[in-house]
């Protein structure tokens, strides 16, 4: 699995995540919200990760 250097990612649980580097392997992702009204990064989410079974 390749790292895409543009997309820094922390979340090792995902699918794409580079296991034992901090980044994301899909070429592009989807920001989306869990918010009707998003005011902090909090409210963010990223709509293309998948659990890593």
């Amino acid at each position: 699995m390749a790292k895409n250097a543009s997309i820094k990612c922390t979340v090792e649980q995902c699918k794409y995540h580079c296991k034992g580097e901090n980044y994301c392997s899909l070429d592009c992702i989807t920001v989306g919200t869990h918010e009707l009204n998003p005011t902090k990064q909090e409210c963010t989410d990223c709509t293309s990760f998948k659990l890593d079974k």
